[in-house]
């Protein structure tokens, strides 16, 4: 509203002046006047009269400062009052154009009114037609006569011919006072109506969506309280000068903001258009200056919208309104949504494999910033000062006696850490401080998968949990430690990668039999075997045959009597119970035949037993001895246990770190030991990490994972694994398999040529022989990528793709055997592959067919990224003012879910992390499985 500028504003900016540059002071009806705006000074005005608190809200008689706070040079507005009203460019070039809609007017028609090239009718007296003239550049219409309507537009020459013949029955005007005066003409009560009814009217479609437009904006103005007339601006508002500042550098020089140099030029060709209108200048030469001052409030208000960008020194646009407000660095989401908080720090991170899950390094400085406050507290009460001016000071000057204070202040205090984007809860996470040298944080390499990091410069911030209500919340729920589990599927995501994989592959690796010629060596248990390799008798992925602890084996088996009773055989004391010829036959008996013989053996054993433990004992022993579950268990232990498997010095020390109470099926024997027996892949880790955080909890699991990440770094490091262009080897018979595929395409350009089949069922074929090419030439490249080396199985690409740790197969096809088909920018297949690899180098052809993707994933990425965070702002805004304070609304629906519902994911995964509807019974037993309502 027009007058509500004038009413919240402080007064008139007249002059373009900022400041004197002399005095260093606001010049007065300038930009940074003292008087509109404020006092530069705390309680002081201008001129220096009145000075002091005591002379609160006085106005200055001589320079007509108020005297008050300097602050409210940040609030207080002033306005320009302008010699010609001017379009909003937010509602004239905004699509759809809010003026163009009321009016019924294009843009581009509009633009020629607003910027002074066309008349716009805006009275008109009786029927006024136009007799048809020789001049076809005056009126291409297609009738003979046309009558003269208001909200008509006409060009230079039409008005003039129109003017000749009714000089004063009609009037026309141009620019934004034109737009107005019709603006003002509209009743929006009776627009509304008449908009009602031609949409009840009409049956075109596209008529009916341009009329639901105009309906929706008439609404919306009705609605608001707004007016049409009020698109057109009068009065320009100034804002507070300490928003766009003016700064003095050194040298003399000044740095202002870009708004100072944009309201100059609006005042500056305001100034000029009122004199020129003083001096009645010719009408050519206002209109002019009316349309440069048009220019001036669209640069202003949102410069580049309209023409021309206006730039500054060095052709760099300049800064408008618009472009304050707007963007990822504009006013709301920069500073009103993007605030900083007090306790928190921002840098780079690094990788921190020498600590643990639940540690991060925060650097010594940023840690003396975060927990000042805490330090002072304890610098107080160990009186090391007496105030806390002084404990600043130390703090400020790093003290000898501050570093000690600090680690005693971190000590059990969690940190959090979250780096953007936060897509998911594992996006912010607590750690334990660690104080580091340097400026980088340091964080543990498991943890980089949650945050999605890599250390090519990323940053992280970290903020401090201050109440002990937080801090506990951070312990027990947003410890690292506390999440190796992904919320969204319930595998763990706390998983080795990338050189731990590298590490673990390479360790758990087996050389062929046929390679080294020694015979296999035989060891009695894993302790002998890693001393030979020790020794350097043993090489690390040579085969041995391993026998295990007949003990350890049936413990492992989860059987206690089972251990117990096979200890009682093996102790010595016990022996001589067991010597007797009659009762060996009568365990022989039981185990042979599964029998129960308790009470003969207990009877024969009665006479030798006189000790009362050995007797409890040994009956036990007997008791199990007769008891058929035991005997055959105790007997396939006792059986297997003798025997050995065939493994490697690596798979031992690799099981070295695996927790107890974990059983593997032996690939080879299909025997079930407390023993991994197999090549460690990514996958592999994966599934033995959630394994052992569901069969042996998470504490034991985190130590797993911090003993697997330094075992897969040693080994990282001792296998030296490196690549060379050597190892890129490209297949033997890929020429020979890419004249075969052509020999097909031919055939099949020749069917279609017969007119043997459709032009689609050609295209689909010849791109089919391309992919099974593809894929043959794939399959030869790794099965010679293998073979390649000295020993099979070690060429640094395989061991990288074979093992997951980087790169998938694809790319390396790429590199070594084919680029392959490439998709045009549509989404659609060019039949033609690119038959060279990257280790051949690509023919020009061929390079210029490959960037047809490369562009669009480049383009598809950015509008992906751009297109999820906007979502993501979408959601909150939507859902901000929700808060959840019913936790079961106790409802009985629910979500049907079948096993063959989905062909990628199993029941099982798909039905974890939801709340059963009903109770979930075994359909056999008729066991409770899970009740109704627990996760």
């Amino acid at each position: 509203m027009p007058s509500s500028i004038n009413k919240t504003n402080f007064g008139e900016v007249k002059k373009p002046e900022t400041i004197n540059y002399r005095t260093f002071k606001p010049e007065r009806d300038g930009l940074f006047c003292e008087a509109i705006f404020g006092p530069v000074k705390n309680w002081e005005c201008q001129c220096g009269k009145y000075k002091r608190i005591k002379h609160k809200d006085q106005i200055c008689d001589r320079c007509g400062v108020e005297v008050t706070e300097s602050k409210v040079r940040r609030e207080r507005m002033g306005y320009i009052e302008l010699a010609a009203p001017v379009s909003h460019v937010w509602f004239f070039k905004g699509l759809p154009s809010r003026i163009g809609l009321f009016l019924d007017l294009s843009l581009r028609v509009l633009e020629r009114i607003i910027y002074y090239e066309s008349y716009l009718v805006l009275e008109v007296e009786g029927n006024l037609t136009l007799s048809v003239t020789d001049d076809e550049s005056i009126s291409k219409k297609k009738s003979s006569a046309e009558y003269l309507q208001v909200g008509q537009v006409l060009s230079e020459a039409e008005y003039i011919q129109w003017k000749t013949d009714y000089p004063t029955e009609f009037r026309a005007g141009m620019g934004a006072d034109s737009i107005r005066e019709l603006l003002e003409k509209i009743d929006l009560e009776e627009e509304e109506q008449d908009l009602r009814q031609q949409l009840a009217a009409s049956s075109s479609k596209q008529k009916k969506k341009k009329l639901v437009k105009r309906l929706q904006l008439v609404t919306g103005f009705k609605k608001s309280g707004n007016r049409p007339e009020w698109m057109i601006l009068e009065v320009i508002p100034v804002i507070s000068p300490d928003l766009r500042p003016l700064v003095a550098l050194d040298g003399g020089r000044f740095a202002t903001s870009d708004l100072n140099d944009l309201y100059r030029r609006v005042i500056n060709r305001n100034n000029r258009l009122k004199r020129l209108m003083e001096l009645h200048a010719p009408e050519v030469i206002i209109r002019n200056e009316k349309r440069m001052l048009q220019e001036a409030v669209d640069a202003l208000i949102d410069n580049g919208r309209h023409g021309r960008v206006v730039r500054g020194p060095g052709t760099r646009p300049l800064k408008s309104l618009s472009d304050m407000l707007k963007g990822k660095v504009g006013r709301f989401r920069q500073n009103l949504l993007g605030k900083r908080v007090d306790y928190s720090g921002r840098s780079v991170i690094v990788v921190g494999p020498e600590l643990q899950l639940h540690q991060c390094g925060i650097p010594k400085e940023m840690a003396v910033e975060l927990f000042k406050p805490f330090i002072i507290r304890k610098l107080q009460e160990r009186n090391y000062a007496q105030t806390i001016k002084k404990a600043k000071t130390m703090t400020e000057n790093m003290s000898p006696k501050v570093w000690e204070v600090l680690e005693e202040v971190i000590e059990g205090h969690p940190v959090l850490l979250n780096r953007a984007p936060t897509l998911h809860r594992l996006g912010i996470q607590a750690f334990e401080p660690q104080l580091v040298e340097g400026r980088a944080i340091r964080i543990h390499p498991l943890v980089c998968k949650a945050f999605n990091a890599d250390f090519d410069g990323d940053q992280m911030a970290v903020h401090l949990p201050l109440s002990v209500e937080a801090q506990i919340e951070a312990k027990l729920l947003m410890m690292a430690s506390r999440n190796v589990l992904k919320p969204a599927h319930g595998r763990p995501i706390a998983v080795p990668d990338l050189d731990i994989v590298l590490g673990c592959s390479f360790l758990t690796k087996t050389v062929p039999l046929s390679t080294n010629g020694h015979p296999i060596r035989s060891f009695r248990d894993q302790d002998e075997a890693i001393f030979a390799h020790e020794q350097g008798s043993l090489e690390l992925h040579e085969s041995v045959n391993l026998y295990f602890d007949k003990e350890k084996v049936l413990g492992e088996n989860g059987d206690a009597k089972s251990l117990l009773c096979a200890k009682l055989f093996s102790d010595k004391r016990y022996a001589k119970l067991f010597a007797d010829k009659k009762t060996e036959k009568l365990f022989k008996k039981a185990i042979d035949t599964g029998e129960n013989v308790k009470n003969e053996i207990e009877d024969e054993l009665k006479p030798a037993l006189k000790v009362k433990k050995a007797k409890e004992k040994s009956l036990l022993c007997a008791k199990l001895f007769s008891d058929k579950k035991y005997v055959t268990l105790f007997a396939e232990v006792e059986e297997e246990a003798g025997k050995p498997i065939l493994t490697t010095v690596g798979r031992i020390k690799f099981n070295q770190v695996v927790p107890d109470g974990l059983l593997f099926e032996d690939s080879e024997t299909g025997r079930n030991l407390p023993f991994v027996n197999q090549e460690m892949h990514a996958s592999e880790l994966s599934d033995l990490v959630s394994r052992c955080f569901y069969e042996i909890g998470n504490r034991r699991t985190v130590g797993f994972l911090h003993e697997l990440k330094e075992l897969g770094f040693h080994y990282a490091t001792i296998s030296g694994i490196s690549i060379g262009i050597q190892d890129m080897i490209i297949p033997k018979r890929k020429k020979e398999m890419l004249d075969e595929a052509w020999v097909d395409v031919s055939q099949i350009e020749s069917d279609f040529q017969k007119g043997l089949m459709s032009g689609g069922e050609r295209y689909n074929r010849v791109v089919d022989i391309w992919r099974g090419l593809i894929s043959r030439i794939e399959d030869a490249l790794f099965e010679e990528l293998k073979k390649d080396g000295e020993v099979e199985g070690f060429n640094p690409v395989h061991i990288m793709a074979n093992s997951g740790a980087r790169s998938k197969r694809e790319p390396i096809r790429q590199i070594s055997g084919l680029r392959g088909l490439m998709a045009k920018p549509s989404g659609e297949i060019i039949e033609h592959p690119i038959e060279s690899c990257f280790r051949e180098g690509l023919s020009v052809l061929e390079y210029f067919i490959s960037t047809h993707g490369a562009r669009k994933g480049l383009a598809d990425t950015a509008i992906k990224t751009a297109s999820s965070g906007y979502l993501t702002r979408k959601l909150v805004d939507v859902a901000q003012d929700n808060m959840i304070t019913v936790y079961d609304c106790g409802t009985l629906n629910g979500i049907i879910k079948n096993s063959g519902e989905d062909d990628d994911q199993e029941l099982s995964e798909r039905v974890m992390g939801r709340y059963p509807a009903e109770e979930v019974t075994d359909p056999d037993t008729g066991e409770t499985i899970v009740g109704r309502d627990q996760i």
